[in-house]
């Protein structure tokens, strides 16, 4: 793309939404921008929201947690 349609796509975009709407779609754009750089920049850390479980060597099932004691039924 060269200056020209450059020009020309700022100009039919300042015409369809205003020129009072442009900071806020320029406002908008950046923090979409910087939304996608971030996310695809923690791609690499797992993200977890619940504590791992032990998995059964046999099935591979995941374990009871055995840190984890069982309610008792307590009656006063």
């Amino acid at each position: 793309m060269g200056p020209l349609e450059i020009i020309l796509i700022v100009v039919v975009i300042a015409l369809i939404f205003g020129a009072r709407k442009l900071p806020e779609l320029g406002k908008g754009l950046g923090q979409g921008i910087r939304e996608f750089k971030k996310e695809t920049t923690d791609a690499d850390k797992p993200v977890t929201d619940v504590n791992s479980r032990q998995l059964d060597p046999v099935t591979g099932a995941p374990m009871a947690d055995v840190t984890a004691q069982p309610v008792s039924d307590r009656r006063s």
